[in-house]
């Protein structure tokens, strides 16, 4: 299929053609159609296939056909994106898009100042791509109504979520006209997004393009057991073995993201550190450096990676396996994008060994085990226990001389036999109220 069977506007294909798009993905052939009938669409496609496009070439045509000079306070259509990131390449993908038209287009985000956006709301404008908290605070200042919104897409519905936005969102909806067309896209639709998504679309129609717990197949997924004292070490080696044109490097928390960037830069390595707590401006210009190569080696969190789409990451490396398997779904469909190939390598420690029992599960298939390293574990690998504990097994020293020596965690037998091998403690503290 081509563009041309899905997009009847001369200008929109020229723009597709200009953006380098060659042919549709499935999601792309499934939602154009469906949207250009005017009906409510929940669209379900794992990342990387195309979602943006799939929501905005028939938003972009719907306008374009009814195009009129704009109005004052006027906005024909929002997109609600969870992250100031994902919102601000929004807006890039949209203008590729909308080049050879007449159409407008607004990005609100918090980090900001009010007043350019202000001045141009009153101008009016037809695609209003925004954060829900920058909008509402919009809306409070009586800078901004949604009563002439035409459609109304909610970007990376279960993110939104986990975020926290779900009021956010129930408080939008009913300041929207009735007649309007909604539009929920996301990589998964877990029961509380769907219920959020019933709520404010009527009779949708659903999309699903790609199974959700599938990864792209055209990903290299590979699997290092390690001690999680030897985590940096690993990392560091494959560093300097890799051949690479972007590396993303994905860690549970903040603190670890900022703590393993730390440890990176003392051996000089081309490496940057991306999360949630840095300013907006100085997160723009990490996400630049990365983006043109400036800095190949980008630390983050998931949070502050959902809003990455970049092209040309050529690997992917879970430092910390996630929690959740749908999370480790979106963290290696960072790469391999648009058709592309790319790599995913995980780190397992014991502590993550039921994490990564739950992933292999949801994407039924086992990992390739790579063992050709210097920092292999067989011991990390046979162990099937859980580890609880904040430090890993082998991090549990004996109480002995020989401080170097690590063990797996000891049995109360194993406990009292080396107590016996050590003897009584010297110089003990007496109890004064002992009697001799």
């Amino acid at each position: 299929m081509q563009f041309s069977e899905l997009i009847q506007n001369d200008k929109i294909l020229k723009a597709v053609k200009d953006a380098g798009f060659t042919a549709p993905t499935p999601i792309q052939e499934q939602a154009i159609p469906a949207i250009g009938t005017g009906r409510d669409v929940i669209g379900l496609a794992r990342t990387g296939t195309g979602k943006t496009a799939a929501f905005a070439l028939p938003l972009i045509q719907r306008l374009e056909e009814t195009w009129t000079s704009a109005r004052e306070i006027r906005v024909r259509s929002l997109i609600l994106s969870p992250t100031r990131e994902l919102a601000i390449q929004l807006l890039e993908t949209i203008q590729k898009f909308t080049a050879h038209t007449e159409l407008t287009a607004l990005l609100v985000h918090g980090g900001t100042e009010y007043e350019n956006q202000i001045l141009t709301l009153r101008k009016g404008v037809d695609i209003l791509i925004a954060t829900p908290g920058r909008m509402l605070d919009l809306i409070e200042r009586k800078t901004l109504k949604l009563d002439q919104v035409e459609i109304f897409v909610v970007d990376e519905a279960d993110r939104m979520l986990d975020m926290g936005f779900a009021p956010d969102i129930r408080k939008i909806a009913p300041m929207l006209p009735q007649t309007r067309q909604a539009l929920f896209f996301s990589a998964t639709m877990p029961p509380a997004a769907l219920s959020l998504a019933t709520g404010i679309l009527h009779k949708p129609m659903n999309i699903s393009a790609d199974p959700v717990s599938a990864a792209a197949e055209n990903i290299q997924k590979s699997l290092y057991y390690v001690e999680k004292n030897n985590k940096n070490v690993l990392l560091s080696w494959l560093l300097n073995k890799l051949e690479y044109d972007r590396i993303l490097v994905f860690c549970r928390t903040r603190r670890g993201a900022d703590r393993l960037a730390e440890s990176m830069k003392k051996q000089d390595l081309p490496i940057d550190v991306l999360h949630g707590e840095k300013e907006q401006r100085h997160r723009q210009d990490i996400l630049a450096a990365f983006k043109s190569g400036q800095t190949p080696v980008l630390i983050a969190t998931d949070l502050a990676a959902r809003g990455i789409d970049i092209e040309n990451i050529s690997h992917i490396i879970n430092f910390d396996l996630p929690n959740e398997p749908e999370t480790f779904v979106h963290r290696i469909g960072r790469t391999a994008r648009a058709g592309a190939s790319g790599k995913a390598l995980s780190f397992c420690d014991p502590t993550e060994k039921g994490y990564l029992r739950d992933i292999q599960t949801h994407l039924n298939e086992d990992l390739e085990v790579i063992e050709d390293h210097p920092f292999h574990s067989e011991q990390v690998r046979n162990y099937s226990g859980n580890v609880k504990s904040k430090h890993t097994p082998d991090k549990q020293k004996h109480v002995s001389k020989i401080r170097e020596q690590t063990t797996w965690r000891l049995t109360p037998g194993q406990r009292d036999q080396l107590k016996a091998e050590k003897g009584p403690k010297k110089n003990a503290r007496r109890n004064p109220k002992k009697k001799k």
